[in-house]
């Protein structure tokens, strides 16, 4: 790095979608460490750090999730923004590169100790700008899930209509209809039919079919495509889901 007293450093969003009991649905969660020492002991932040003088920004993320907090198998990680406001952090002046990085749901990193899995939508007491980075990050991913093959990245290899229903839902923010959904994406070409049932549930009932991602790369589908919420009680009834595709 030059010996100006700036400095550059890259923070991961990982995000999952994770069912943790008592809960009774799939919520999108946010991976957190917490400082030990310092004015922020006990405060939480997003993985990452300097920059090196011979890494680019995205093996940056990816080198320091794998030192960091032992995640080594992103199923996407992309750039999300720049973070340059002088005085973001105290003391020298530090720019940030905010990465979105996802995890499939069926994924179980064996993370430290001083890490934790946070629902997006009730984050602990974080450090600096963090916050604002995973709300970036968060409109980053429910933007790409309406015009790009993304949904792959938080998936597992195989799911059920409605657990897919249910991983757009926990990314999106609202219900979605998994006959709309499915439809859109049978039309986009991403859904392939495995040719297989989901074992029973524990009250019986029709075995589910299985499905899977035609590819897991991203793609983009349909560029001006959106995936709304439902209309409210003022507006006009219809399935919830995909207004587009």
């Amino acid at each position: 790095m030059s010996e100006s007293n700036t400095g550059h450093e890259v923070l991961a969003v990982v995000g999952q979608v994770r069912t943790v009991p008592p809960a009774a649905s799939p919520a999108l969660h946010v991976l957190l460490w917490q400082h030990a020492l310092g004015p922020a002991a006990g405060r939480w932040a997003l993985p990452g750090g300097e920059v090196r003088h011979d890494e680019d920004l995205a093996t940056s993320a990816t080198r320091q999730l794998a030192e960091k907090v032992d995640v080594r198998s992103l199923s996407h990680l992309e750039s999300v923004a720049e973070f340059s406001d002088p005085a973001r952090v105290p003391g020298r002046r530090v720019f940030a590169s905010g990465f979105l990085g996802v995890l499939p749901s069926d994924a179980d990193p064996d993370i430290p100790a001083d890490t934790s899995w946070f629902r997006v939508d009730a984050l602990p007491d974080t450090v600096f700008d963090h916050a604002e980075i995973v709300a970036r990050a968060r409109a980053r991913l429910a933007a790409k899930l309406s015009y790009s093959t993304l949904g792959f990245a938080l998936a597992p290899r195989e799911f059920t209509l409605s657990a897919l229903a249910q991983h757009y839902e926990a990314a999106l923010g609202h219900p979605v209809d998994p006959t709309n959904l499915q439809r859109i994406l049978t039309r986009r070409g991403e859904l392939v039919r495995c040719g297989r049932s989901a074992p029973p549930g524990p009250t019986g009932g029709r075995p589910a079919a299985l499905y899977r991602f035609a590819e897991r790369r991203l793609r983009i589908t349909d560029q001006f495509a959106t995936l709304r919420p439902p209309a409210g009680p003022a507006g006009p009834a219809s399935p919830a889901g995909p207004a587009t595709g």
